[in-house]
């Protein structure tokens, strides 16, 4: 969810929805979690949905084999428009949320970006 590029990719190549897993942790998390995955819907007009791991309180892994990592947690669901429309918060959840892929197809219409780019000042192919 970091690098727009394969994204842009993804979203010229038809995608009408991203799926990203993540695991952000209690740094970038609060800082980045929500803004890319808003900043990946809006720019690709498309819904974006991202899955965490619950955050643990845990020392250590089970059976105390694994060090301790405190994920952000925040499962979350970006609408076409750069929306969130659901999420959880740090603790175990279930995200639910009807996806309207001709809500896509408004958005695209009614803000056509993707006409306006300017493929010919860059190559996309080196992007894919």
């Amino acid at each position: 969810i970091r690098f727009p590029e394969m994204a842009a990719a993804m979203v010229r190549a038809g995608a009408r929805v991203l799926v990203y897993p993540g695991a952000f942790n209690m740094t970038t998390g609060p800082a980045h979690w929500e803004l890319l995955a808003r900043g990946r819907a809006n720019d690709g007009q498309c819904y974006v949905l991202l899955a965490s791991p619950a955050r643990s309180d845990d020392e250590d892994g089970p059976d105390g084999k694994y060090p301790k990592y405190t994920a952000w947690g925040h499962s979350t669901v970006c609408g076409p428009w750069g929306d969130v429309l659901v999420k959880t918060d740090e603790g175990e959840g279930i995200v639910r949320a009807e996806l309207d892929m001709a809500a896509v197809e408004r958005v695209r219409t009614s803000v056509p970006t993707r006409n306006q780019k300017r493929y010919d000042l860059y190559t996309p192919s080196e992007i894919i």
